[in-house]
């Protein structure tokens, strides 16, 4: 995907009003911070953040990085507890991403979160991240600005290399300053645990917090992406159904599933389908009323896949009582899920 480099701009204060106004009305914008250069999308419009989702070619639902202009940003849509607020205070603005409980009323997409009751959340320090975020007045979703499994971009010639026209403008601010992603730390249990090394030296966290924990260590896995299942709905679900048992709600997809209780996209789009999966989940997630989710097949190619691998997770077997659901944020880079075919025993791990 070549040939953006007709929409990189040079950062003034016209082009950020400019990719504010972007944002706003649902395009994605790439734009430098201190890390890497960020694909922002307006992180409470569902469809937006799907964008995403498509535009890196992201092969499962993992949570995105939210980035907010200041503190009392990141106070509307997480929960900080004295050890979150004094982490905050010592290494904010920064490339510093920490991931906490997500408020109820956060407005946030619930793909940002996928699903999870956390986010990560992040105030970054560059000039023109923290233009933009002003600007727009509204939290953003920014992964790096490159295909998954790609190197991250730290110029903007290297985001038009890679990602092309995906991005409405791309803002052109010149190299990035640290040239690494954002350390990731999760403060939502009871001992601090690194999800991800990065821009902010983990020594320079432990003289302020103590000791903090590997992911991966303790008795069970730290991330969500590492379990069979996660978000996981009192309602089973039940993926690939070709017929709806007596009490079960029909989560549709496409024009033909007229009786659906739900339908994720009527006109069998991927991305729809994708932006409303886990607003859709959640309201079928009603014991009093459902035996199970019932979910017409989805097509296994683009979104498709993460939206697969979401409903076989969600549909997996519960853990033994006490064990937990691994309910954290997850990595970026991570191994992606195996995807059946809709109606086949076929594994395609591509």
């Amino acid at each position: 995907m070549t040939g953006g480099s007709h929409n990189v701009r040079a950062a003034t204060a016209e082009t950020i009003a400019e990719a504010a106004a972007r944002l706003a009305a649902g395009e994605l914008v790439a734009f430098p911070t201190e890390t890497v250069y960020g694909l922002g999308a307006d992180a409470t419009n569902d469809l937006a953040v799907a964008a995403v989702f498509k535009a890196k070619q992201r092969p499962r639902f993992n949570p995105l990085i939210v980035h907010v202009v200041d503190f009392k940003a990141a106070e509307r849509i997480a929960k900080f507890d004295a050890k979150a607020e004094a982490v905050a205070a010592w290494h904010w603005p920064g490339p510093l991403t920490l991931v906490l409980p997500r408020r109820a009323d956060a407005g946030l997409s619930y793909l940002v979160s996928a699903g999870l009751n956390t986010v990560a959340v992040r105030v970054p320090s560059h000039a023109i991240a923290q233009a933009l975020l002003a600007k727009c007045g509204r939290p953003v979703a920014a992964p790096s600005a490159n295909p998954s499994g790609r190197v991250s971009p730290t110029t903007a010639a290297h985001v038009a290399d890679t990602l092309g026209t995906a991005a409405a403008m791309i803002l052109d601010g010149g190299p990035c300053p640290v040239g690494v992603e954002s350390t990731v730390l999760d403060l939502t249990g009871p001992k601090p645990v690194l999800l991800r090394p990065g821009g902010l030296a983990v020594e320079s966290l432990e003289r302020r917090i103590g000791p903090i924990a590997p992911a991966g260590g303790g008795d069970r896995p730290r991330a969500p992406g590492m379990l069979a299942r996660h978000y996981a709905p009192a309602v089973p679900v039940r993926p690939n159904a070709f017929a709806v048992h007596p009490g079960e709600a029909l989560l549709g997809f496409g024009p033909e599933a007229v009786n659906a209780t739900l339908n994720l996209s009527p006109r069998g789009d991927l991305q729809e389908a994708a932006a409303n999966l886990f607003a859709m989940l959640r309201q079928l997630d009603r014991p009093e009323a459902y035996t199970a989710i019932a979910v017409m097949p989805i097509p296994c190619a683009g979104l498709g896949r993460a939206i697969n691998d979401r409903l076989r997770r969600a549909a997996a077997p519960r853990p033994p009582a006490g064990e937990g659901t691994g309910d954290v944020w997850d990595a970026e880079r991570g191994p992606a899920a195996p995807c059946v075919l809709p109606g086949t025993g076929d594994r395609d791990d591509g």
